[in-house]
C-alpha cells in the first residue's frame, strides 16, 4: 500500500469534530484534496468516502471575505448603473446552441433551468447565486420592476413564463434582462449573465435574423473590458470552429479575460487532453473540463460520477486534476470574480462620483421652475443680460473665455481678418483694372474728351474725375459684398449666443431669432447706405488734405524725364514704379500720341497717388463704422428689440410661454433627477466598502489542485494505525490543519495523533 502513495502536492485541509447524531461517539471530518492516482476506495477501509453535498459548499469560507464586494456589485447592477455609462465586472456565459451551457449553470446553482428544442434562453438571464446558511432555499425572479417568488420545483417553469412576458410567447428574443436570485446552501457566491445560445439557422419559428439579434446581445455584454467571458465548449467539436470562440476573440484577442468550460467530456474523451493543453484558441484564463449531469441524476450523484470519471477513465485521468470538475470551476469563477471586482471597484467609485457631479452641475444649469409672471420677467431679463454680456465680450472687448476653442466666435479677430481681406481685394482690383489695356491709353482718351478752348498745357480736372469715377465704378461691388459678408457673420454669431443662452426655453427661440434677424437687417441696411454714400462722395470730389498725396505724386513724377527720353528714343518697353508696383510697360505705341503723352503720364501718376488716399478712406471708414454699429447693436439695440417683440409686438405672450416648460426641458430635468437619485444610491452602496477595497485586492484564492471531497471517519474505533498514517500522508505537506469544531490549529504532523485520540475517545 505504501508504494501506491505518491508525493502529494500542497493541499488545503480542514478537520472538524462532529457529534454523531446516533451516539455520543465523535466523528471526525477532514476536507482534503485527493491525490491524482488514489481512488476513493483507498480510504474506504477506514472511513466512508462522500462527495460534497448541499451541506458542504463548493467553495470554502474564502467567500465570506468577498461577500461585501459581491453584494455591492449586485446592488449596483440592480440600480442599473450601466445605463449611466458605468461598467460593472460581469461573468458573461456564452456558447453555441446545445454546447451544454444550461447543464453547467445547473451544476453550479443546483437548480433546474428550462430545457427544450431551439433556444431555451431568450433573454439575458442574470443568475445571482448566494450561499445560504439555512437548509431551505430561497428563489425569486426580478424583471421590469416585478418580483416572482418561486421554488426549486417550479423555477424552470417560472423562468419560461417570465421570459414569455418579456420577449413574447413565440421564439423572439429580447435584450431586457431577467434576474434569478438563488439563495441556497452550498452554492458558490457568483453573479453570472447567461446569454442566448448562438445559432445561425432559424428553426422552430425563430426569426430569420436570429443570428444577428443574438450576436448583437452577446457583443453588447462581452465588449466591456471589465466583462469576464465564460465560453462553454462541447468536447465533441473543434474549438477553433466554434462561433462563440470567434466572437470572444473579436473583443478579447489575447484571451486574458476568457475562461473556457469544456462540457460532455465523457462523450468525446479522445484528444481532449491535447485540446486543453495546446490551447489553439488563446484561452488566457485556462480551461475546466466537466461532465454533464445525465438523466435524473441528483447533483450530488452527478458530482460523484464526475470525480470518478476523471480519476478512473484511461484518457481523462491524464488531465490535471486542477482543471476538472464543477467544484474547480466554481473556485476559479469565484477567484476570477473577486479579483475582477477588487480591481474595478476603485474606478467604479471614481466614475460614480464624476457622473454624479456632472449631472448635478447640469441640473443647476437647468432653468428654474417659474410660477408667476414676475418670476418669468426676472428670468427673461437675466438671461437677456447674460447674452448681452457675452456679446460685449466677443464683439467689443475681444474676450473669448466662453468660447476658447471655437475660432469662429473670436469676433474681433475674425472681423479684423475680413477687413484686411477687403483691403487686399480692393488693391488687387485696382492693380489689375487696366492690365488688358495699352499703357496710358485710358488717360489719353480722357484728355481728348476734355479738350476745350483755352490755354495749352493745363491738366483738365474733368479728365481726372472721369478716370476716378470709372475706377470707383469698377470696384464699387467689393465694399457692398464685404458689408453683406460681415453682417452675415455677425448675424450667425448673435444667433448662436442667443440660442445658447435661451436653450432651455425653446418656446421663445423662434421669436428671439426673428427679432434679432430683423434688427440686424436694419443695421445692415445702414451699413450699405454708408458704403454707397462714401462711394458717391469719392466720385463727386477729388480732395484730400493728406500730405502723402503730394509726396507720393512727386516721387512718381521723378520718373517722367526717363520715361519721355525712352519714348523719344523709340524704346518699346520700360520698367516703372506705379505706386509701389514695379511693372514693365510697353511704350512703343505712345509715339503716335506725342502731343498728349506727357500730360497722360502726369494724369496717371496723380491718379496712382490719389488712389492710395481713396483706398485708405474706404477701408478706414468701414473699419470705424462696423465696430461702432456693432456696439450700438449690443448696447442699445438687441435687448430692446427682443423685449419689444416678446412683450409688446404682434406675437407677444413671451412671459406666458416661459411659464410653460417645454417637453424637452421637462424630460431632461426628469432624466437628470432620476440619474442623480440612482447615482446617490450607488454612492451609498460603495461608500460602505471603500475603505476595504485595498484589502480585497490581496485576497488569496482557494487552492484548486485536486478534487475537494469529504472523508468521514464513521467508525473511528475501527481505524488502524496504518490507515491513519495513510490519511496523514495525504495532508502532510500543509503547514497546519484546522479542527474547526474546536477552533484548534495543530501541525500536520499531529494529525495522526489527533485521529488516534478521537478513535480512542
Amino acid at each position: 500500500m505504501e508504494s501506491r502513495i505518491p508525493s502529494y502536492p500542497t493541499v488545503r485541509a480542514h478537520s472538524q469534530a462532529l457529534a454523531s447524531p446516533s451516539s455520543s461517539t465523535n466523528t471526525m471530518m477532514i476536507s482534503a484534496m485527493l491525490p491524482e492516482d488514489v481512488s476513493a476506495s483507498t480510504f474506504i477501509p477506514i472511513s466512508t468516502f462522500e462527495y460534497n453535498d448541499a451541506a458542504a459548499p463548493l467553495v470554502s469560507t474564502y467567500i465570506d471575505r468577498i461577500r461585501p464586494l459581491l453584494d455591492a456589485i449586485d446592488k449596483l447592477r440592480h440600480l442599473n448603473v450601466m445605463k449611466e455609462g458605468i461598467e460593472l465586472p460581469t461573468i458573461v456565459v456564452v456558447g453555441d446552441q446545445s454546447s451544454g451551457k444550461s447543464s453547467v449553470l445547473e451544476s453550479l446553482s443546483g437548480i433546474n433551468l428550462p430545457r427544450g428544442q431551439g433556444i431555451c434562453t431568450r433573454v439575458p438571464l442574470i443568475m445571482r447565486l448566494q450561499d445560504h446558511p439555512t437548509p431551505d432555499p430561497e428563489l425569486y425572479l426580478e424583471y421590469q420592476g416585478k418580483v416572482v417568488h418561486t421554488n426549486e420545483t417550479l423555477v424552470a417553469k417560472d423562468i419560461s413564463t417570465c421570459t414569455d412576458d418579456i420577449a413574447g410567447n413565440k421564439k423572439e428574443i429580447s435584450d431586457t434582462p431577467l434576474t434569478l436570485v438563488v439563495k441556497k446552501r452550498g452554492v458558490p457566491d457568483l453573479t453570472m449573465v447567461d446569454l442566448p445560445g448562438i445559432t445561425r439557422v432559424p428553426v422552430h419559428g425563430q426569426p430569420q435574423d436570429i443570428y444577428e439579434q443574438i450576436s448583437g446581445i452577446i457583443m453588447e455584454y462581452i465588449q466591456p473590458q471589465d466583462s469576464i467571458i465564460l465560453n462553454v465548449l462541447s468536447a465533441a467539436v473543434d474549438f477553433p470552429t466554434c462561433e462563440s470562440i470567434r466572437m470572444s476573440r473579436m473583443v478579447d484577442p489575447t484571451g486574458e479575460r476568457t475562461l473556457a468550460v469544456v462540457t460532455k467530456s465523457d462523450k468525446a474523451p479522445e484528444g481532449l487532453l491535447h485540446k486543453v493543453t495546446a490551447d489553439d484558441v488563446s484561452i488566457g484564463l485556462g480551461y475546466v473540463c466537466v461532465r454533464n449531469r445525465i438523466g435524473d441524476e441528483s447533483y450530488e450523484e452527478a458530482r460523484k460520477e464526475e470525480a470518478k470519471l476523471f480519476q478512473t477513465h484511461p484518457l481523462l485521468s491524464e488531465i490535471d486534476k486542477s482543471i476538472v470538475g464543477i467544484p474547480n470551476l466554481a473556485e476559479k469563477l469565484v477567484q476570477i470574480q473577486a479579483n475582477s471586482i477588487a480591481r474595478c471597484l476603485p474606478d467604479i467609485v471614481v466614475k460614480i462620483n464624476e457622473k454624479l457631479n456632472l449631472n448635478m452641475s447640469e441640473l443647476k444649469k437647468m432653468p428654474p421652475h417659474l410660477s408667476s409672471a414676475t418670476d418669468a420677467l426676472m428670468a427673461f431679463m437675466g438671461i437677456l443680460g447674460s447674452a448681452k454680456e457675452s456679446m460685449m465680450k466677443i464683439f467689443i472687448r475681444g474676450e473669448f473665455d466662453e468660447y476658447p476653442d471655437e475660432d469662429e466666435m473670436h469676433c474681433t479677430a475674425r472681423m479684423a481678418e475680413m477687413l484686411n481681406e477687403f483691403s487686399e481685394e480692393l488693391q488687387l482690383k485696382w492693380e489689375n483694372k487696366d492690365s488688358s489695356k495699352a499703357f496710358l491709353m485710358e488717360e489719353i482718351g480722357a484728355l481728348k474728351e476734355a479738350i476745350r478752348i483755352g490755354l495749352p498745357n493745363f491738366l483738365p480736372r474733368s479728365a481726372f474725375l472721369t478716370i476716378l469715377r470709372r475706377s470707383l465704378g469698377e470696384i464699387s461691388n467689393i465694399p457692398v459684398e464685404f458689408v453683406h459678408k460681415v453682417w452675415k457673420y455677425i448675424e450667425n454669431v448673435v444667433l448662436l449666443v442667443l440660442m445658447h443662452h435661451f436653450e432651455n426655453y425653446p418656446q421663445l427661440q423662434s421669436s428671439i431669432r426673428r427679432a434679432a434677424q430683423n434688427l440686424i437687417a436694419k443695421m445692415k441696411e445702414q451699413s450699405l447706405d454708408r458704403v454707397m454714400e462714401n462711394l458717391e462722395m469719392e466720385k463727386l470730389t477729388d480732395y484730400t488734405c493728406n500730405p502723402e498725396y503730394m509726396s507720393s505724386w512727386r516721387h512718381l513724377m521723378s520718373q517722367e524725364e526717363t520715361f519721355m527720353t525712352r519714348v523719344l528714343k523709340n524704346s518699346y518697353c520700360l520698367d516703372l514704379d506705379l505706386g509701389g508696383l514695379d511693372r514693365r510697360v510697353e511704350i512703343g505705341h505712345l509715339r503716335q500720341h506725342m502731343g498728349m503723352v506727357q500730360q497722360a503720364f502726369d494724369l496717371r501718376m496723380r491718379m496712382t497717388a490719389y488712389w492710395k488716399i481713396v483706398h485708405q478712406r474706404l477701408v478706414d471708414s468701414l473699419g470705424l463704422h462696423l465696430p461702432y454699429t456693432v456696439k450700438n447693436l449690443v448696447y442699445k439695440g438687441i435687448d430692446r428689440e427682443i423685449a419689444n417683440d416678446e412683450f409688446m409686438g404682434p406675437h407677444g405672450g413671451g412671459l406666458e410661454r416661459m411659464l410653460e416648460e417645454s417637453p424637452s426641458v421637462a424630460t431632461k430635468r426628469e432624466q437628470l433627477n432620476r440619474s442623480i437619485k440612482v447615482l446617490r444610491e450607488a454612492e451609498e452602496v460603495v461608500a460602505g466598502i471603500t475603505d476595504q477595497i485595498a484589502a480585497y485586492s490581496f485576497l488569496d484564492a482557494p487552492n484548486t489542485s485536486g478534487q475537494i471531497a469529504r472523508i468521514v471517519l464513521t467508525d473511528p474505533v475501527a481505524a488502524d494505525d496504518n490507515s491513519i498514517d495513510l490519511v496523514d500522508s495525504r495532508i502532510r505537506d500543509r503547514n497546519h490543519l484546522t479542527f474547526e469544531g474546536g477552533e484548534t490549529v495543530i501541525g500536520t504532523w499531529e494529525c495522526a495523533d489527533r485521529m488516534r485520540e478521537m478513535r480512542d475517545e
